[in-house]
């Protein structure tokens, strides 16, 4: 019973994750099935690079939805992924400068002053989108798919199953809330009878996920590389979170260069296959913290259910059947809750908005990023979350610091 109880503990932790994994691309217009696949992939290389020390799993990062959403509308989905590609490198080329300079080097050029507006920006960027997908519309609102009064039933059940499961549910079931959301919103959309299966009909049970091959256009090259600042930050965090859940320094051994290289490399894996990038899922180390399962080889297994079920045709086709209010009701809390993630990071770093070199970088960055700015070169434009990390970054290092600010940062 032993030999098969890692299996079996491996495919529970995807159960935990798979809500989450799969939205993403839903989202974004990618492919679910490659999501699988890239999940799983990504995992087992994070493995390889970090000597399978870290019990942690790897799946579709929110933080590029609104990215992913412009570069697939602007340059289409070969060159979006080569641009995701290269934000991969990002990860390693800065996993590098920690083995050479040390950790304090990246909070020195992301504080919280920094990281948490940008943050911020990535959920609240993506809020008019949640509102009209929850409408029954297309995230633009350009067209009404679902009647609107349907739509905000479904939507409104899908967000407060969400909320009570975060919130009331016992054990493993209180981190599954958007797998609980999609699973009483699709029960409602069945009995208003706007669910389509006829993808589900014409798809095969075995099916080779529509993988995309990347292209590399500069233009969107350019404009992922600042992205990657808010998910390396919070790979930081995840990495020191699974440490003490584990009771073990990952940060020291293998060391935070190797797991930041591991999460870059799975992001290049994933960018060359037409996956989302991938991060790391505290939702899965929620699950590591409540069934005290500490063995990375369960993730190894983890990673191997992944893969196989992104060869299963019909589940695919049957998680593309998901009606648009049902994503837009849960997006409603997921995007907010990104936004307080990060207001979280100020509030707990102490940052000083009393200061006005603190205040100038926060109102400046939320402002460009709610308002849409865009700076633009001839054909070269930057907007969103890229100008807002520029912006922000350069801010703080030409701002000159105060004492005060000093000792708010250290």
């Amino acid at each position: 019973m032993k030999r098969f109880s890692i299996p079996l503990q491996g495919a529970q932790m995807l159960f935990v994750a798979f809500g989450a994994l799969v939205l993403m691309p839903l989202l974004t217009g990618l492919d679910t099935s490659v999501a699988l696949f890239t999940a799983g992939i990504g995992t087992l290389l994070f493995q390889l690079v970090t000597k399978r020390q870290v019990p942690i799993f790897l799946a579709s990062s929110f933080a590029f939805i609104a990215p992913i959403l412009y570069g697939v509308q602007t340059w289409g989905i070969p060159a979006t992924m080569g641009g995701l590609m290269v934000s991969g490198l990002i990860y390693v080329l800065l996993g590098l400068t920690v083995k050479i300079r040390g950790v304090g080097f990246i909070h020195q050029l992301l504080p919280p002053v920094v990281v948490g507006p940008v943050i911020m920006i990535i959920g609240l960027g993506l809020a008019p989108m949640a509102v009209n997908m929850a409408l029954g519309k297309t995230g633009d609102g350009s067209v009404q798919l679902i009647n609107s009064t349907t739509a905000l039933i479904i939507s409104l059940a899908s967000l407060s199953t969400t909320i009570l499961v975060a919130t009331f549910a016992k054990g493993v079931a209180r981190l599954m809330p958007i797998l609980a959301g999609i699973i009483v919103g699709y029960s409602l959309s069945l009995f208003f009878n706007v669910v389509d299966f006829t993808p589900v009909q014409q798809a095969a049970w075995l099916s080779m996920p529509n993988f995309v091959a990347p292209e590399f256009h500069w233009q969107a090259i350019l404009f992922m590389i600042p992205v990657a600042i808010a998910p390396a930050v919070e790979h930081i965090g995840d990495i020191l979170a699974i440490s003490n859940v584990t009771g073990k320094d990952y940060i020291k051994k293998p060391g935070l260069h190797r797991t930041l290289a591991g999460d870059g490399i799975a992001t290049i894996a994933a960018s060359a296959f037409g996956g989302p990038p991938n991060t790391t899922y505290s939702e899965v180390t929620g699950a590591i913290t409540l069934t005290k399962s500490f063995d990375p080889r369960i993730m190894t297994w983890t990673a191997i259910t992944a893969i196989t079920l992104a060869f299963v045709g019909k589940l695919g086709a049957l998680l593309q059947t998901i009606p648009v209010p049902v994503m837009g009701g849960i997006m409603c809390l997921l995007f907010g809750s990104i936004a307080a993630v990060g207001l979280n990071t100020l509030i707990k770093n102490q940052v000083d908005l009393s200061e006005p070199r603190n205040l100038s970088i926060v109102a400046v960055t939320l402002v460009f990023g709610i308002g849409g700015m865009a700076f633009g070169i001839g054909s070269f434009s930057l907007t969103g979350i890229s100008l807002c990390g520029i912006i922000a970054i350069l801010m703080n290092m030409i701002l000159p610091k105060t004492d005060k600010s000093h000792q708010v940062e250290h």
